[in-house]
């Protein structure tokens, strides 16, 4: 799958790595950067890499709810009323510009998210397995979005930024719009059977107590920051437990390192948390998340 991916996204190898973490980890991914860096081709790559469902939703300020989840419609012949699924129900879920939709249209996510299921007219409907979504959104344009609310960010696993490709890299992608080698050109490398045989071998994979201890000493300094209003929560601890374990096992490997959870506190943690007013700047709250979270990592000792 990475391999497949790196031949349509050139030079992102970071961000692949965190997208199959968070697959591996049964996560949700936020992408979040300025058009045109290949958001929505990361998430269609990933998809296409995969014998699976696959469902894009452009969310808009006039979608509603039903029209992700679904929808019950009366059906005369039968005098019943029949549940006519929507988008969501599929493996993969690309919601693309997600903040350009209102708070109720987001909020129909939660649960889908959360529990893998769907609630409608009181009646529960499975989600089918692997289930991921993978959300894009502009965090730069500000006119006609719904900035999400913090309940919302903390369903996603992890937050990737794409960047602007290097030079090499990005004459590498103009060159690829004379051949053939586009995103419909990838074929399926695993099943979602697959997919799920290994995200339960990803909860097989051991994290030692020390590591253990360390990871929620950082959760726990995140808490006391006197530059955060808001720290991470047990929900944040534990997606950086599973991650850990994820990216353990990209590596070919059953145990968990210290680089294992370091690498990954900034891409977990940095949109759970709330920078002090006094400290932020509406353009780069972000990326000013970023150092404190880099400045308590080199608070908290790295266990041996």
């Amino acid at each position: 799958m990475r391999a497949s991916i790196s031949s349509i996204i050139r030079g992102k190898d970071d961000a692949i790595e965190l997208v199959l973490t968070a697959l591996l980890a049964r996560g949700h991914v936020l992408v979040e950067d300025v058009p045109g860096v290949g958001k929505t081709t990361l998430a269609h790559t990933l998809a296409r890499s995969i014998n699976c469902g696959f469902n894009r939703v452009q969310f808009t300020s006039d979608l509603l709810p039903s029209d992700v989840v679904g929808i019950s419609i009366y059906n005369q012949v039968a005098n019943a009323f029949e549940f006519k699924p929507g988008p969501i129900f599929t493996n993969v879920l690309l919601a693309d510009e997600i903040n350009r939709t209102t708070p109720k249209t987001q909020s129909a996510l939660l649960e889908a998210m959360n529990e893998e299921q769907v609630t409608v007219d009181n009646r529960t409907y499975r989600l089918p397995q692997p289930f991921v979504v993978i959300a894009t959104q502009n965090p730069i344009e500000h006119h006609g979005t719904y900035p999400l609310p913090e309940s919302q960010l903390d369903r996603f696993l992890l937050r990737i930024r794409m960047g602007y490709p290097a030079e090499e890299s990005e004459r590498e992608i103009i060159r690829q719009l004379a051949t053939t080698r586009k995103v419909e050109s990838i074929e399926a490398v695993v099943t979602g059977e697959e997919i799920s045989a290994l995200q339960e071998r990803v909860k097989q994979v051991r994290m030692d107590d020390s590591l253990l201890n360390y990871l929620v000493a950082v959760a726990a300094k995140t808490r006391a920051n006197e530059f955060l209003t808001l720290g991470v929560s047990p929900r944040g601890s534990m997606a950086l437990f599973r991650g850990a374990q994820a990216r353990a096992a990209l590596h070919n490997r059953d145990y968990v390192t210290p680089d294992d959870v370091k690498s990954l506190v900034i891409p977990v943690f940095s949109h759970r948390v709330m920078v002090s007013s006094r400290y932020a700047s509406t353009s780069k709250k972000s990326m000013q998340a970023d150092q404190i979270l880099r400045d308590i990592l080199d608070t908290v000792p790295v266990p041996l």
